[in-house]
């Protein structure tokens, strides 16, 4: 999976990583120690997440973060 995070939300974000995951909200949940609830906020864009929540998720699923200068 590959995504350009500037033509998302960050709810979008999250959705699609767990999506990708394979895993429930309540399974993804349980990987991160949230909440089935926590995780469809996050989802809808009704709570948000930090970037350290991201890092850990990235680790937890293997995914790479990269910040690059716009050209």
């Amino acid at each position: 999976m590959k995504i350009i995070a500037n033509d998302y939300r960050a709810n979008e974000i999250f959705k699609m990583i767990r999506e990708n995951s394979g895993k429930t909200q309540t399974e993804f949940g349980k990987m991160i120690g949230k909440t089935r609830n926590a995780i469809q906020f996050y989802e809808y864009g009704q709570r948000n997440y930090d970037f350290e929540l991201l890092l850990e998720i990235a680790k937890k699923e293997k995914l790479i973060i990269t910040i690059e200068t716009k050209k």
